[in-house]
C-alpha cells in the first residue's frame, strides 16, 4: 500500500472509528466475528430453505408459516439476552469485572426460565395456535405445519441457553467466542439437515430431529465454555442457579421491552402471514423466498447493528456521549453503503440464486420485482429503523424505542399492507411495499429522537 494511501486510510479511520471509549481496532476485531456468524447463518437458512423445497411447495410453505410463529416466540429470550448484553458491556465499560460475571450468569438462568415457559405454552396450546392462525391453509399444509411447531417448540430452551451465552461474549467484547458457538450450533444443524432430507428423504420430520439435535449439543458445550474454557468472566454452574434479583431486574429493564416490542412486531408479522395465506400457497413460498433474498442483502447491516449495541454499551459505560453518537453515525454510513455493495451483488445473481429454491415459473418475476423494490428502498430506509435504535438500546433508552417499533409496525405496516395487499389487490408486492414505508416512518421518529438529549440521559449501572 502507498504511504499516502495508508495516511488516508489511518486519517479515516481515527476519524470516523475511533474515539477515547474504543479504537477502529477494536471495533474491526468485534466487527468481523459477527459478520462472518450472519453470513453463516444467512447462508444456512438458504441452504435449508433451498433443501425443504426439495420436498415441494406444500413443505416449504409450512417451515415458513412455522418459522414466523417460532421467530415470534424466541425473539422473547433473545431480547432479554439483549438485554444481558447491554448490562455487560455497560459493567466492561465502566471497568467493573465482579459485575461483568453477575450479569452473565444472570442471563443464562433468566434466558432459561423464559424458554422453558414458552416451550411448554406451544407443547399444550400448539393445536388452537394453528387453528386461529392458519386455519385456512390446505389439511396437507397444516399437518406438517403441526409437525414442525411441536418439534420447533423442544429446542427452545436449547437455543436459549446459546443465545445467553453468545450475548455475555459479544458484551465483553469476545465476539470470536460467539461466532465459535454460532459455527457449532449451525454447521450441525445443516449437516444433520442434509442427512435426514437429502439422504433419509424424511422432509419436515427431519429438520425437526436435526434442530433440537444441533440446538442441544450447542446449550451444552455454551456452558461448558462459560465454566471452565473462559477466564473473564469466572462464572460457576451455581451461579446460574443463584436468581440475583438486583441484577436481573437491570437486565429486564432493558430486556421486556425488547421483547414486547419482539412479540408484538413478529405478532404483527403472522397478522400479516395470515392474510399472505389468504392468497394461496404460492404467495406463501413467493414470500418466503424473497424473505430469505432480504436476508441476504441485510448480512453486513445486521452485523454493524449487533456490533453498534457493544460499542455504544461500552461507551455510555464511560459516560461518554460522544464517543456514542459519533460511532453511531459511522454505523448508519456504513450501513447504508452496504446495501448498494450487496444489491450490486445480488441482482446479477438473481436468477442463479432463485434456481436454488427450485420455484414454479408463475412466481419468480413477482419475487425479482420484490427482491429489486426491496434492495433500493433499504438503502435509505433500512439502516435508520434499525442501526439507529441499537445505539438508543445500548444507553438505555429501550422503553422509548419499543413503544415507537410498536406503534409503527401496528399501525402502517399491518393496516397499510392490508390495504395495498388484500383491499386494492396489489397482492404479496403490496405487503412488501408496506414494510418498506413503515422503515421511513420509525427511521424518522428515531432520528429526531437521537438529535435529542433524552436518550443518553439514562442510568442503567451504578
Amino acid at each position: 500500500m502507498q504511504p499516502h494511501l495508508r495516511a488516508w486510510k489511518q486519517s479515516f479511520f481515527d476519524k470516523y472509528l475511533s474515539g477515547e471509549s474504543i479504537d477502529y481496532r477494536q471495533i474491526i476485531s468485534l466487527f468481523i466475528p459477527i459478520l462472518i456468524d450472519q453470513a453463516f447463518l444467512v447462508s444456512l437458512s438458504l441452504v435449508n430453505t433451498a433443501m425443504i423445497s426439495s420436498s415441494g411447495v406444500v413443505a416449504v410453505s409450512a417451515v415458513n408459516m412455522i418459522d414466523s410463529l417460532n421467530i415470534f416466540l424466541i425473539s422473547v429470550f433473545i431480547a432479554v439476552s439483549t438485554g444481558a448484553t447491554i448490562v455487560v458491556a455497560q459493567y466492561k465499560g465502566s471497568g467493573n469485572n465482579l459485575m461483568v460475571s453477575k450479569a452473565a450468569s444472570s442471563s443464562v438462568s433468566s434466558v432459561f426460565l423464559f424458554a422453558l415457559c414458552i416451550s411448554l405454552f406451544v407443547f399444550v396450546f400448539h393445536q388452537p395456535a394453528l387453528n386461529i392462525l392458519f386455519g385456512s391453509a390446505s389439511p396437507e399444509l397444516l399437518a406438517k405445519a403441526k409437525v414442525y411447531l411441536i418439534g420447533s417448540s423442544m429446542s427452545y430452551v436449547g437455543i436459549a441457553i446459546v443465545e445467553a451465552v453468545c450475548g455475555a461474549m459479544r458484551g465483553i467484547g469476545k465476539t470470536r467466542a460467539s461466532l465459535v458457538l454460532s459455527l457449532l450450533m449451525n454447521l450441525t444443524y445443516v449437516l444433520l439437515n442434509i442427512l435426514f432430507i437429502n439422504f433419509l428423504h424424511m422432509g419436515v420430520h427431519g429438520m425437526v430431529i436435526a434442530v433440537n439435535v444441533s440446538r442441544y449439543l450447542a446449550a451444552a458445550f455454551a456452558i461448558f465454555f462459560l465454566m471452565k474454557m473462559d477466564t473473564n468472566l469466572h462464572v460457576q454452574i451455581r451461579d446460574m442457579f443463584h436468581l440475583n434479583f438486583p441484577m436481573i431486574k437491570r437486565i429486564m429493564f432493558i430486556g421486556l421491552p425488547i421483547a414486547a416490542e419482539q412479540m408484538f412486531f413478529n405478532g404483527g408479522k403472522i397478522i400479516t402471514q395470515m392474510f399472505i395465506v389468504s392468497l394461496g400457497t404460492y404467495a406463501i413460498a413467493t414470500n418466503a423466498i424473497s424473505s430469505s433474498f432480504a436476508s441476504l442483502s441485510q448480512i453486513p447491516s445486521n452485523a454493524l447493528a449487533l456490533t453498534l449495541i457493544t460499542v455504544v454499551g461500552q461507551s455510555m459505560g464511560r459516560r461518554n456521549v460522544d464517543d456514542a453518537k459519533k460511532f453511531t453515525k459511522s454505523f448508519l454510513w456504513l450501513s447504508s453503503f452496504s446495501f448498494i455493495l450487496m444489491g450490486l451483488i445480488i441482482i446479477p445473481l438473481f436468477h442463479p440464486l432463485v434456481g436454488l429454491f427450485h420455484p414454479p415459473a408463475d412466481i419468480v418475476d413477482d419475487i425479482f420485482t420484490i427482491v429489486l423494490i426491496n434492495i433500493i428502498a433499504q438503502i435509505p430506509l433500512w439502516s435508520i429503523s434499525f442501526i439507529m435504535p441499537s445505539a438508543l438500546r445500548a444507553s438505555g433508552d429501550s422503553k422509548f424505542t419499543s413503544i415507537i417499533a410498536l406503534l409503527s409496525m401496528w399501525l402502517f405496516r399491518i393496516v397499510l399492507g392490508y390495504i395495498l395487499g388484500i383491499v386494492l389487490h396489489f397482492g404479496i408486492i403490496g405487503v412488501w411495499l408496506a414494510m418498506n414505508c413503515e422503515w421511513g416512518v420509525r427511521g424518522t421518529i428515531f432520528l429526531w429522537r437521537f438529535y435529542g438529549k433524552k436518550w443518553y440521559q439514562h442510568r442503567l449501572i451504578d
